[in-house]
């Protein structure tokens, strides 16, 4: 008989799965790969058939081109779309079922069964309630295998309604100028502009270039996101008053002068650390995060209750302590290829 749990297997570039001979999201190109989200450290182009919901494949098409074909024509990539609550069977007899884990559109915890045991894949994920993402749900499992970005007790998030308030705040208060947001492409800068329109803000909101076309893929899978218009196609006095919303990396360039005395604003979990907004030299500061903070990591897995807890990527050594003293089995994985984004 084999070793409990001997068909799941941890790798430096990915869960290994092995019955299957396939793996959850991996950091290199596989033959057979499980996605949970289509974020670049989690997901990428080269695989033979990628597994994963319909909304992040429709992502990592767009991201990574993962359709495209050669020069005969032929697209080498095969693309599984797996709803939420559908159970697929993977070769070698391994159930796998596709769970919201709250994080980004499309984003799933992944449940694997084999021989009588359960595993859970969290990828990323968060608690708080996002109007751009299916909520996390709680599932039972032997063994969860969770991720631990914010995986320090320092990191709670607050409530995302007061750091909307400062930042429409902010605008009302400056009315010659505009709120520049640094926010991360995928998901976080449509979660910011979804927060904002839940609370009132129905006016034209500015994108940078490079944000435009997730936002509209967000809209075409049912996330209403308003009015939307290019910087490129406004005027400077157009935009004052505004909110503008691009990449955390324009905050600070060339491309910025267009804009009207722009202040500066940057939405991550990570401006929880006063360090990482002033070497940015973001002036305000919101703590927004699409991950789970120290308290949501902690429930999770007392609502979970595993035999077990794999702590992937982040703060591993915290979470592992808290477990510890929980008296709940936990060990760290050394996989590779994770980063913290811009959250």
């Amino acid at each position: 008989m084999a070793a409990p749990f001997s068909w799941i297997r941890p790798e430096p570039w990915g869960i290994h799965i092995v019955p299957a001979d396939a793996w959850v999201d991996p950091s290199r190109p596989v033959p057979r790969a499980l996605v949970t989200h289509g974020h670049a450290d989690h997901a990428r182009g080269g695989h033979g058939e990628t597994i994963a919901t319909p909304a992040t494949l429709a992502i990592m098409e767009l991201r990574y081109r993962t359709g495209a074909s050669d020069e005969a024509g032929t697209v080498l990539h095969k693309a599984v779309p797996v709803e939420y609550g559908e159970t697929i069977r993977l070769p070698g007899g391994v159930d796998a079922t596709y769970i919201p884990a709250g994080h980004v559109l499309g984003s799933a915890q992944i449940l694997l069964e084999h021989a009588g045991e359960r595993v859970v894949i969290t990828g990323d994920y968060k608690r708080a309630p996002d109007p751009t993402a299916a909520p996390f749900e709680v599932t039972p499992c032997d063994i969860f295998i969770t991720e631990a970005t914010f995986g320090l007790p320092v990191f709670t998030h607050p409530p995302i309604g007061e750091e909307i308030g400062k930042l429409l705040d902010a605008r009302s208060d400056n009315p010659e100028a505009c709120v520049l947001v640094g926010a991360y492409a995928l998901g976080k800068a449509q979660r910011v502009i979804a927060e904002l329109r839940a609370a009132g803000h129905s006016d034209t909101i500015f994108l940078h270039g490079a944000m435009e076309a997730m936002c509209r893929l967000y809209e075409d899978h049912g996330v209403a996101l308003g009015d939307l218009r290019l910087v490129a196609d406004a005027t400077k006095d157009e935009m004052r008053g505004s909110i503008v919303v691009a990449p955390p990396s324009a905050l600070n360039d060339r491309w910025s002068r267009r804009l009207p005395d722009p202040i500066t604003a940057m939405a991550s979990g990570w401006m929880r650390v006063r360090g990482r907004a002033r070497q940015r030299g973001v002036e305000l500061p919101l703590v927004i995060s699409d991950h789970a903070d120290w308290g949501e990591l902690t429930r999770t897995i007392t609502e979970v209750n595993p035999q077990e807890t794999w702590i992937t990527h982040g703060r591993e050594e915290a979470l592992l302590r808290w477990c510890a003293l929980s008296q709940r089995r936990a060990r760290a994985l050394a996989l590779v290829g994770y980063e913290d984004e811009d959250d």
